[in-house]
């Protein structure tokens, strides 16, 4: 079917940013996916954060994630302001040791020996700035035997098992869609951040907060690894079934796919009746969850011959009606063409100085009912508040053109 584009409209212009991280400043260091997503967590909810990023004239070959004005980078970097910086230059590390004494939080996803080379690792800028919150990510941690591999997120998940128990029996290991290691990684630092923030309330100190992608995609195995760790099974793809929980999973009807999932006995009888098949109830090889595992190639056989008769939305409404969880297997358009995804207002328009026009991005998924977060501003041109920022440090306006004229910002 034709999705018609997303209506969508700009944030009220004279609404304030969001305030609740609005009495801390954050400086990110960070590139490419992992970063960038802990730090938009902050920006996102009112944090004066300034993307420090190389002078353009130095930067060379452009970073990983697309062109600054493509959808990659408008989403992981609006909200934040942008200060250009050499931090390969002597004046260039004074001006970020200036700006680590004005600040609550430093984000870094360098490898461990080139902080350490450039005198900005977490024991040095914590003697300028003893409450700093100090958070870095990597590919596999700070130390230890990988601790100087560069990170990548395909690397993560193969390293971490998903790659293992992701795609079809017999197909061999599959990724999944999204950067996931990346992502979590972010998010779990972003957590860390705020818990060490919480703390300094109390201790009135900084800490490190460190994570990776390795322990991030370790972390979000969840149940599969405990299945390992506390009864030394080792979980296998499953496809689009659910390992555990049968019959759940993708099956097809007369005109497409839908997701069901059924989820313990009572929800097995009121799926079973809404098929108008109560004797699987009773039925000896489906009666129980054991025996329903044992058999689930000859259930879900049977389940697909009832759904043959009829088309999706019918059985979604249907089921759902009886409590059985049951939904569509949307593309990315539909996504957003959903009815619920709308009225929860997950897409939300920005005014883009570089494009000339609103662009519309993906807002948090959480909700505070005061202070709730905001998309106030698109990703920054690089640069764009470079002036201001030395400013608000000190720096006068000759500083500021010897500064600039020498390229160390």
């Amino acid at each position: 079917m034709t999705i018609r584009p997303m209506d969508t409209s700009l944030p009220d212009p004279i609404a304030p940013p969001a305030v609740a991280l609005a009495h801390f400043r954050v400086l990110d260091l960070t590139r490419v996916r992992s970063g960038p997503t802990a730090v938009r967590q902050l920006a996102d909810w009112g944090a004066d954060v300034i993307k420090i990023e190389m002078p353009e004239a130095l930067a060379g070959a452009e970073a990983m994630g697309g062109p600054r004005n493509g959808p990659d980078f408008q989403n992981l970097h609006r909200n934040k302001r942008s200060l250009t910086l050499d931090l390969k230059s002597p004046d260039g590390i004074q001006v970020l040791r200036r700006l680590v004494a004005t600040a609550d939080v430093l984000v870094e996803n360098f490898r461990p020996d080139v902080k350490a080379r450039l005198g900005i690792d977490y024991e040095t800028l914590s003697r300028d700035n003893p409450r700093l919150v100090y958070a870095s990510i990597s590919g596999f941690g700070q130390d230890g035997p990988y601790a100087e591999r560069a990170g990548f997120d395909q690397i993560a998940q193969g390293m971490g098992g998903l790659m293992s128990i992701t795609g079809r029996p017999g197909d061999g290991p599959m990724r999944v869609g999204i950067p996931i290691a990346d992502l979590t990684a972010g998010l779990f630092c972003a957590l860390g951040i705020l818990t060490a923030l919480h703390e300094r309330t109390r201790s009135g100190r900084g800490q490190w907060v460190q994570t990776s992608l390795l322990q991030a995609q370790v972390a979000m195995l969840d149940f599969q690894a405990t299945r390992w760790l506390m009864d030394g099974e080792v979980p296998k793809q499953a496809g689009n079934n659910h390992p555990t929980t049968i019959p759940t999973g993708v099956f097809a009807t007369a005109d497409g796919h839908v997701n069901i999932a059924v989820t313990g006995q009572k929800i097995w009888e009121k799926f079973c009746r809404a098929l108008d098949a109560a004797d699987w109830i009773a039925d000896p090889d489906y009666a129980t969850g054991r025996a329903r595992s044992q058999n689930r190639d000859q259930l879900t056989a049977a389940i697909e011959q009832r759904l043959a008769g009829r088309g999706s939305a019918e059985w979604m409404e249907r089921l759902n009606a009886a409590g059985v969880p049951c939904g569509p297997i949307h593309r990315i358009d539909e996504v957003f063409a959903d009815p619920q995804v709308r009225h929860l207002g997950i897409a939300q328009a920005v005014e883009s100085p570089a494009h000339g026009r609103p662009i519309t991005l993906v807002g948090q998924p959480v909700r505070l009912s005061r202070t709730d977060s905001r998309i106030a501003s698109a990703a920054p041109a690089a640069g764009a508040d470079t002036a201001a920022i030395l400013a608000e440090i000190g720096y006068g306006e000759a500083e500021i053109a010897d500064l600039t004229r020498r390229q160390v910002v």
